[in-house]
């Protein structure tokens, strides 16, 4: 299998607000850019949008790597917690409902047809990838908060 580095990131303005997310994938030399954005959404379900659309342009399956500044995704699918979440339909053990359930699922389907592995950095820190993201992110948050 093809081994893919992606980096992600999500912006948002305000929580709900107009957000933004921007992915980068890289296969050795080639390299690619995606963005998009919403005009009412959340920083984590941009965080999240980033990795579903990076894995969506995945053509085969692949072993991924995930690098994101996003600690909620990558807790979330390391520590396991997603999959408890959806075990009990979709509720946190204190009962109530998980958030972004919806993009849960998605990411789930494509976790199940890839080799992913997440890798978390501090975000505004300095890696290059990352502070590209963002400018991609926040590019098309300010296009939605038009």
């Amino acid at each position: 299998m093809k081994h893919i580095q992606m980096f992600t990131d999500g912006a948002c303005s305000g929580n709900p607000g107009a957000g933004g997310w921007g992915t980068i994938l890289r296969y050795g030399d080639y390299e690619k850019e995606f963005s998009g954005g919403a005009p009412d959404t959340t920083n984590n379900r941009m965080e999240m949008t980033a990795v579903i659309e990076g894995l969506k342009k995945l053509k085969e399956p692949c072993i991924v790597t995930v690098t994101t500044d996003s600690k909620y995704v990558v807790d979330s699918i390391t520590k396991k917690w997603v999959y408890s979440w959806k075990n009990k339909n979709w509720k946190k053990s204190d009962g109530k409902p998980a958030l972004n359930a919806d993009l849960w699922q998605e990411l789930l389907k494509l976790l199940a047809i890839h080799d992913v592995n997440f890798i978390w950095v501090k975000g505004h820190a300095g890696h290059p990838e990352n502070e590209r993201c963002d400018a991609l992110a926040v590019q098309q948050r300010d296009f939605y908060s038009k």
